[in-house]
């Protein structure tokens, strides 16, 4: 059975990480593997939205250090962290919007791909962790960029520095998720944002993504010159034209990305 699993429906792909024995811990090759899963799911123009969730009933407990428990060896060398770092600028790149469905543990590198994620829907169960400190190791798959710009940078230096379990309650409190739901309806309820994601203009939300991305290394006069520039592309595509036609009819558009 695959450790990395893509399956998809209509223009929604799912990615799930499928090793529920380790709760979907995350090990060398299977960094690789999510690399090369997210750079295809990005090229792809058929996908128009990703989930990525695990296996199980669990997200993700980060990576897997057993395989060097007792080496004395670190754990992290700086082979290992390119793959890492791959995944994690891999997912960030991705022009389509993406949703953490997340269940159980998302911990160390686990919470950070959640969160790496555009949106983050969590069950009641959910628990997060930047559990690094624990473990005598920094943050890392993005998570010293992430977290600041999530909850803010005295709250983010609390995660990192201490590395509590934090519930999913305490989690919306803090704006790392966008949703807490009970178990029993999380499915729907992402299916659901997938489905209205996967329909939009595809074009026009990615530039909005990459635009919103970016908005902290940019100044307002930069950001409006983007804004425009998006603009000009978005009056360009055939999308725009269907969008208008659609609100003068009363119908819901059909966007076709190009």
């Amino acid at each position: 059975m695959a450790e990395i699993e893509v399956t998809q429906s209509d223009a929604i792909a799912t990615v799930t990480i499928n090793r529920p024995e380790r709760k979907n811990a995350v090990t060398g090759d299977m960094w690789a593997q999510l690399a090369e899963t997210f750079r295809g799911l990005s090229a792809n123009a058929d996908v128009r939205c990703v989930v990525i969730t695990g296996a199980g009933g669990e997200f993700c407990s980060g990576a897997d250090l057993s395989a060097r428990e007792g080496s004395g060896r670190p754990v992290h060398q700086l082979a290992a962290m390119r793959h890492v770092n791959d995944a994690a600028l891999s997912l960030h790149r991705m022009p389509q919007p993406t949703i953490a469905k997340v269940r159980g543990v998302a911990v160390g590198a686990g919470c950070n791909m959640a969160l790496g994620c555009d949106l983050v829907v969590a069950s009641e169960n959910a628990r997060f962790s930047e559990i690094f400190a624990k473990r005598g190791l920094s943050v890392d798959f993005g998570g010293t960029w992430l977290l600041p710009r999530r909850i803010g940078l005295h709250r983010a230096k609390e995660m990192a520095l201490f590395g509590d379990i934090i519930s999913a309650a305490a989690a919306r409190e803090l704006g790392l998720v966008n949703r807490v739901l009970p178990d029993t309806d999380i499915d729907a309820f992402v299916d659901e944002w997938a489905r209205r994601l996967a329909a939009g203009p595809p074009i026009a939300l990615a530039l909005t993504k990459r635009m919103l991305n970016n908005s902290a290394h940019v100044t307002m006069e930069e950001a409006l010159d983007d804004e425009g520039a998006a603009q000009t592309v978005n009056f360009g595509t055939k999308d725009t034209i269907e969008a208008m036609a659609a609100f003068m009819q009363k119908r819901e558009p059909k966007f076709k990305g190009y």
